[in-house]
């Protein structure tokens, strides 16, 4: 069973901005969004494209390279050209600290509020 691992610093994402990290030979991208942060897969599920690149419209991120939306709470694909969800990851902070499950979640998301 996986354990928590601490992937960043809550400085080191600020709000409306997201962080791409590797975690177990994963991309993952994670997102402040106003003090909650959100964890997804890093690649746009289209294209080869970064998430964590992407613009943040509250809880959505945008793909910097055709525009498809994700919904960051739970990895649904909002608009085209994306079809296929991305996988989500549980989050939570303690003491100022990142920390992700790197264990997939399927059609829901689990953020934390600082």
């Amino acid at each position: 069973m996986a354990e928590y691992v601490k992937i960043a610093s809550v400085n080191e994402v600020p709000p409306g901005e997201g962080k791409a990290v590797n975690v177990d030979g994963r991309r993952i991208a994670v997102f402040n969004v106003s003090g909650t942060f959100y964890a997804i897969d890093d690649t746009c599920t289209h294209e080869e494209a970064s998430l964590a690149e992407g613009a943040l419209y509250g809880d959505i991120v945008a793909c910097p390279k055709h525009g498809s939306r994700f919904h960051l709470p739970t990895g649904r694909v909002l608009s085209l050209p994306a079809v296929i969800p991305v996988n989500t990851y549980p989050v939570k902070v303690e003491d100022g600290q990142v920390w992700l499950l790197p264990e997939p979640q399927k059609g829901h998301g689990m953020p934390h509020k600082v």
